[in-house]
């Protein structure tokens, strides 16, 4: 298999540097591609310059997401160059949604690559690794096998070295074929990691201290796990199952379809405590005529009736969505309609984009591309409202007493730092022991982005 020899795990030992871009499921690809290296003689390195192996977890989401890559490459390759002669090897890898889409491409345009491979081939990293010393490599098949049963599980005191929060991909891959959208020929198709899998990392996780998990999947709450009795289960069950982990005491989830949020996982808001009143719910426009020609498959109206029936089931929940603006033959009453959107849900937040063609993509056949002039306006536009909403939303925060995750020293000495319900970073005066526990916090003030408060001590009560 090309795995390295024991003697070499403990006498050669190497450096592995990882630059991760794009979404949260990279941040977890990423770590599960350093605790793969581990048991073959690597740790990991911010520093480059010690570096055995660099790999570029990429992001295909974004404009011009491949041009950044290659720039990347260019000046990674520069640095190899200008390394003292007799300087150890470094190996140069590229990982993720741009490599698996333009591995070929890669290999071509950028002859110091050695070793190229897609989200499905983490698990033999190791071996694709000890390849590459010999040959350059390019991995980007969807293999049958399940990485996650093949990835080893990251060893307790790493789990700790990471934080209080993590990360937890349960569903990869997407079957709705929007048509702005890179994913289902980048992942694949939908696949739902079976639940034991998923509670048993879950409670490795709490074991090892993390107080809050956030479940990840290109379109997660279409998970489909299936059970120990060969059910399959949705993401509301499976939310049920979690809150069940002692020490366990937050759960979020992201991104969401609207398509899928049914009747189960509403229900999960309503009665979960741990599961937190914030969904990020991307809607993408408020037109419906733009809705039609991105694949979105339902109306405004659909959108705005699965928020109603949310917040009927938890009044306290606050929503987070992504907009596109400038989507081929986007018009300015298309534009309004979603300016309109934004207006009706009041988004606590929210991710706006300018359109942007991907190659391979139905959107980038279409007639009618709105000029870049027009894109940049309406997004602006839309920005500034988005703004206007997240500010009250802040604003509205100011003398409500919050359960905070106090999570790390802040940035000012006496100073730590944590999370609301609603994912707003908190500010806090107060010692650094506190770290760890979930504290009533009166808000007090806000920032652009953030609040502060202090600590209610008459209703002091470690969660």
């Amino acid at each position: 298999m090309g795995a390295m020899s024991d003697a070499s795990k403990t006498t050669n030992a190497k450096k592995v540097f990882i630059k991760t871009y794009g979404c949260q499921m990279n941040v977890y690809d990423s770590d599960r591609m350093t605790d793969a290296l581990a048991d073959h003689g690597f740790s990991p390195t911010q520093d480059m310059g010690e570096a055995d192996l660099v790999l570029l977890n990429t992001c295909h989401i974004r404009e011009k997401a491949a041009e950044k890559v290659y720039s990347e490459l260019g000046r990674i390759r520069d640095f190899r160059n200008e390394r003292e002669p007799g300087a150890k090897k470094m190996l140069i890898g590229v990982a993720g949604c741009v490599a698996q889409a333009e591995g070929e491409e890669i290999m071509a345009r950028a002859p110091a690559v050695d070793l190229v491979f897609g989200p499905q081939s983490y698990h033999r990293l190791p071996e694709l690794v000890a390849r590459a010393d010999r040959e350059r490599v390019i991995d980007t098949d969807f293999p049958e096998e399940d990485k996650f049963a093949h990835l080893p599980a990251p060893k307790k005191e790493v789990t700790i070295s990471r934080g209080l929060t993590a990360f937890l991909t349960v569903q990869e891959g997407c079957d709705k074929f929007c048509s702005f959208c890179v994913v289902p020929y980048t992942r694949g198709a939908e696949v739902s990691r079976p639940v034991a899998q998923v509670i048993a990392e879950a409670r490795a996780l709490a074991d090892a201290g993390v107080r809050e998990i956030t479940l990840l999947g290109q379109n997660v709450n279409a998970y489909h796990g299936v059970d120990d009795k060969g059910r399959q289960i949705g993401l509301g069950e499976l939310c049920y199952l979690l809150a069940e982990i002692e020490g366990l005491a937050r759960i979020r989830y992201t991104t969401s379809h609207p398509r899928d949020m049914d009747d189960a996982l509403i229900a999960a808001h309503r009665d979960l405590d741990k599961l937190m009143p914030y969904l990020h719910l991307p809607v993408q426009s408020g037109s419906d005529t733009i809705l039609k020609a991105m694949n979105r498959r339902h109306t405004a109206a659909q959108y705005l009736e699965i928020i109603d029936r949310i917040k009927q089931a938890r009044p306290d929940m606050a929503l987070s969505g992504d907009f596109i603006v400038g989507f081929p033959g986007e018009t300015d009453r298309d534009f309004a309609d979603t300016l309109d959107m934004v207006k009706k849900v009041g988004y606590a937040s929210a991710f706006s984009f300018k359109y942007s063609t991907r190659p391979g993509t139905p959107g980038a056949e279409m007639d009618n591309q709105v000029p870049e002039a027009v894109k940049a306006e309406r997004l602006e536009a839309l920005q500034a409202e988005i703004t206007a909403h997240q500010t009250a939303f802040n604003a509205g925060c100011v003398g409500l007493t919050l359960p905070v995750l106090l999570e790390k020293k802040g940035r000012n000495p006496g100073q730590i730092a944590g999370r609301s319900p609603y994912l707003q970073p908190v500010h806090i005066e107060a010692d650094e022991s506190l770290i760890g526990q979930i504290l009533p916090v009166e808000i007090v003030d806000r920032a652009k982005n953030s609040l502060v408060g202090t600590i209610v001590t008459s209703k002091v009560q470690a969660v």
